[in-house]
């Protein structure tokens, strides 16, 4: 896992500077949108989100079955004392043992993770997570991105984020197609404070149609 925690970075591994940062740079409208759009959990659904951070995402999320997993042991405890009941958190990598005990999800999350992640270590974790969804389940992705003709404000804070293998559209979705099967993105281009967005779909259903990339311009 490539991941710089040098200097500002290093201080974000702290639970309370995550969840800052977050505030700061409109997480809460963020993720709003993004559950409304793209994630769309529905009540009674099992939610698995891998790289939970400190569980922000249930604050937009119905009443659902949620399991957590971090690396991060702070973001994991003040999640629990955040959360509570509400969810199970685990502060560990996910692997097969971990899915086996866990049994099978509606939906998986993996938010803002991806770019922490070199290739083989990304094609590991969509092999593992093909094996947990139920028949017509998700996974849904968000990681910054590289594309033409980007805001320089956008990729200048893309290069300083704290993963390290930021890629283009075309890049993530090389990585889900080697173990799951209709594959879809959205490039979502934020104006205030700008950024790029690559939102990803991807299941185990038979491919519908041709793959799609579509683009969007956000507040």
């Amino acid at each position: 896992m490539a991941q710089g925690t040098s200097g500002v970075r290093a201080a974000l591994t702290h639970g309370w500077a995550y969840d800052f940062t977050q505030r700061l740079l409109g997480g809460a409208r963020t993720r709003r949108w993004i559950q409304r759009e793209y994630i769309r959990a529905r009540p009674g659904e099992r939610v698995l989100d891998v790289g939970c951070g400190t569980g922000d995402i249930l604050s937009v999320l119905p009443d659902v079955d949620y399991v957590g997993f971090d690396v991060n042991e702070r973001y994991i405890a003040r999640a629990k004392a955040r959360w509570g009941l509400r969810g199970q958190f685990f502060a560990r990598h996910i692997d097969r043992n971990a899915i086996e005990s866990l049994g099978t999800f509606d939906l998986i999350l993996a938010t803002g993770l991806l770019h922490h992640l070199e290739d083989d270590e990304a094609n590991a974790l969509f092999e593992t997570l093909a094996g947990a969804l139920r028949l017509n389940a998700r996974i849904i992705t968000v990681d910054g991105c590289y594309v033409e003709r980007q805001n320089p404000i956008a990729r200048f804070i893309i290069t300083r984020d704290l993963g390290k293998n930021v890629r283009t559209p075309e890049g993530y979705a090389r990585l889900a197609r080697r173990s799951l099967t209709d594959v879809h993105g959205w490039i979502i281009h934020r104006a205030w404070i700008p950024y790029t967005y690559w939102i990803m779909r991807a299941g185990t259903a038979p491919r519908r149609g041709r793959e799609r990339v579509c683009e969007r311009r956000l507040w």
